[in-house]
């Protein structure tokens, strides 16, 4: 049985990990606040592209654009996104082995499959496994700026038109609601009006509006389909990056909880160690007055 000083001890620890995970929860869900704002203020916006795009891209031939060009897969690529840091519970590993499982998908299927990772965890666990990582950012998740999207989206672009890569899918965490982060795996390249019309999860199906365009959708599109794959890329990021911090703040309530429960174990433990050190003190001193009396 351990000590009173030993268990002391254990008690006096796991209240300064409580203390520290009180204090991650209450920074996560400030940082919550930001980042899920900034998230949701770019939804609509990547939703509407969304369907803009894919009206134009329905009219248009695909053998016009270059970015729309199918041709048979035999090499693809994947964009990891994760955060840069961790103790945020299992969101950077479901993420991680959604990917893994993606990856072995295409493999069996006889395609060969290249890594482009964003954030660290990404980076760091791809580095060490059989999958070649192309391209890779970090440090950047803690304040998601449209050039960081950029930097990739012109990276897969240029594989893509390269025809280094057939396809390019992207893998993030979604931001369900404060407890639920979804893995949720899109393709980005080529681009078609059937991905387009799928990319704007949870939206209500509404009726094709007429469409004026100046200049014509041709010249649009030129411009618009980088654009496009760059906006997509900065979604993802967003809604990781909010992810993160609601997972975090989960995390560290758990965390917190778990320190409460323990101390509440050790001190009852630190009570009974007490009391049987008192019991055999007493018991010494009866047994030596009895001895005396003898």
């Amino acid at each position: 049985m351990p000590s009173l000083k030993d268990i002391k001890i254990k008690i006096g620890g796991v209240k300064k990990t409580q203390q520290i995970t009180k204090a991650m929860n209450m920074v996560a869900a400030a940082k919550l606040r930001g980042a899920q704002e900034r998230m949701e203020s770019f939804r609509p916006y990547a939703e509407k592209f969304d369907e803009v795009m894919g009206e134009l891209a329905g009219s248009a031939n695909p053998s016009s654009f270059p970015l729309m060009a199918v041709r048979p897969v035999k090499r693809v690529a994947l964009i990891v996104v994760t955060s840069d840091r961790g103790l945020c519970g299992a969101f950077n590993a479901n993420i991680l082995n959604a990917s893994e499982k993606f990856l072995a998908a295409q493999k069996e299927e006889g395609r060969e499959v290249v890594v482009v990772t964003v954030g660290k965890k990404a980076t760091g666990y791809f580095k060490k496994s059989q999958y070649e990582v192309v391209y890779s950012l970090s440090d950047i998740m803690g304040d998601v700026q449209m050039f960081s999207a950029r930097q990739v989206g012109q990276e897969v672009i240029r594989r893509f038109l390269e025809e280094e890569v057939d396809e390019v899918h992207f893998i993030y965490g979604r931001f369900v609601n404060v407890v639920t982060q979804r893995p949720t795996i899109k393709k980005l390249l080529p681009i078609s009006s059937e991905g387009l019309e799928d990319a704007g999860e949870g939206q209500e199906s509404k009726a094709a509006a007429p469409y004026i365009y100046e200049p014509e959708p041709e010249q649009i599109l030129n411009h618009l389909m980088p654009l496009y794959v760059n906006v997509q890329i900065m979604h993802a990021m967003l809604e990781t990056a909010a992810s993160e911090q609601a997972a975090r703040m989960t995390a560290m309530d758990n965390a917190t909880r778990a320190c409460t429960d323990m101390i509440h174990t050790l001190t009852l433990a630190y009570n009974k160690a007490r009391q049987a050190a008192i019991t055999t003190e007493l018991m010494d001193i009866v047994g030596g007055a009895e001895a005396l009396k003898g």
